[in-house]
């Protein structure tokens, strides 16, 4: 029993010195190789290589009865091949210079607010919530409020600053208002 344990430890070494002997005889120029592949963009090219040693490190057959030199191109010219049409497939990423450009307070934020403010309101009580609806959102002058509520002017006044205390406090509670 012991034995195979052993003997996969052997080959595990073995496979491990084969990929360092195959790396340090070609991962120069493999790298060289993939840079020009990738327009000289380093993280990319060294991605392309380590990708092509795992894959030689998972097929060592393709390796067996051949120079490992245009084998190992080949894999990375398909590798770069590839990620070039996965890239085309998508949308350009954006780099921070774009981001930079976007608003920091964007419609996304007052909308959010628009909301909790709608959410707020809603949990008044009624008679507050419409007259600040008529006094504030429609911008009615008192008298004008007074006569499409119903009520005497005094009222409107006197909703109107019990409503907006309710509103302040359920702002407040939603942590809009200081």
């Amino acid at each position: 029993m012991g034995g195979s344990g052993s003997a996969a430890s052997q080959e595990t070494v073995a496979d491990e010195a084969y990929i360092r002997a195959l790396y340090a005889e070609h991962g120069g120029a493999l790298l060289r190789y993939a840079l020009h592949l990738t327009g000289g963009d380093r993280q990319r090219a060294e991605d392309l290589v380590q990708e092509t040693v795992v894959r030689a490190w998972r097929h060592p057959e393709a390796l067996a009865d051949r120079p490992a030199r245009p084998w190992l191109f080949a894999v990375a010219r398909n590798l770069a091949v590839d990620a070039y049409r996965a890239r085309q497939s998508r949308p350009p990423e954006v780099g921070q210079g774009a981001l930079d450009l976007v608003p920091a307070a964007d419609d996304a934020d007052r909308a959010l607010e628009s909301w909790a403010v709608a959410d707020a309101l809603a949990a008044l009580r009624p008679d507050h919530r419409r007259v600040i609806i008529e006094t504030y959102y429609k911008g009615c002058s008192v008298a004008e409020a007074a006569a499409t509520l119903g009520i005497p002017p005094g009222t409107v006044k006197s909703r109107t600053f019990y409503a907006l205390k309710a509103l302040k406090l359920a702002l407040e509670e939603r942590g809009l208002a200081p």
